[in-house]
């Protein structure tokens, strides 16, 4: 397999979509992988630090905040601000999890990296850091 130059990499289409049928919401989304820094990001937001300086999950609006970087118009583009996520985090549980289960299956997150998000909590050890 050859080398790739920096162009090449740069240039590369690699951010595949794939639809997911929602009938609660009457139709298809397009869902599309994260990019790096999205997906580094959401990660980050995943993390936060309490008043004694540890790290602990933050599971809050996790489906909606995922689905908001993923969802895309035919374009590519996000259908959704990080300011729709308490909007979007009302929606149905049910149509809300099938769009969070095709993105985290196109973004390769699993059981375990879940797990390895949270490792460490609560022993204030190894401490995220919170700045961007």
């Amino acid at each position: 397999m050859a080398l790739l130059s920096k162009d090449q990499i740069l240039k590369a289409d690699d951010l595949k979509t794939e639809p997911v049928e929602v009938p609660e919401w009457g139709g298809e989304v397009l869902v599309r992988t994260l990019m790096g820094e999205e997906r580094d990001k959401f990660e980050a937001d995943s993390v936060t630090i309490n008043k004694k300086g540890q790290p602990q999950q933050n599971l809050a609006n996790m489906r909606a905040r995922l689905v908001a970087l993923c969802a895309v118009n035919e374009a590519g583009e996000r259908l959704f601000s990080a300011y729709d996520v308490p909007d979007l985090g009302r929606k149905s549980a049910t149509a809300l999890d099938r769009v969070f289960q095709k993105a985290q299956e196109l973004n390769g997150f699993t059981e375990a990296d879940i797990e390895e998000l949270a490792e460490g909590f609560g022993d204030g050890r190894d401490a995220p850091s919170t700045s961007a």
